[in-house]
């Protein structure tokens, strides 16, 4: 989120209690329940998104794992293309021994 999205958020957060006030006394209700009714709608929003949050870092569905998800991805079809193009410019020699080399590499990790 952005910095200009926080302060929106927070001006949000600042006026729904005076907003959910004047909504509850425009409803009929006497001020000390529209006052009651605004803070307890206030508190039950704010559950409501720390909980949704709590979700997103639970399932690994924030921003930046997002982000990082995207770039991995990225990069690694960047890199595999350049790698083949790479391997496709050698000699049927120089594929061979490379080949050679990482059967070789491969027995030795097992």
């Amino acid at each position: 989120m952005t910095r200009a999205g926080v302060i929106k958020l927070g001006l949000l957060a600042l006026l729904l209690g005076p907003l959910g006030y004047l909504c509850f006394r425009y409803a009929g209700f006497n001020p000390a329940s529209a006052g009651i009714a605004a803070e307890a709608l206030f508190i039950l929003i704010v559950l409501l998104w720390i909980g949704s949050y709590l979700f997103r870092v639970v399932s690994g569905q924030m921003t930046f794992m997002e982000q990082r998800k995207r770039y991995i991805k990225a990069y690694e079809s960047v890199t595999n293309k350049e790698l083949l193009q790479r391997f496709n410019d050698m000699s049927q020699e120089e594929q061979k021994s490379l080949l050679d080399q990482i059967e070789l590499e491969k027995k030795s990790l097992e």
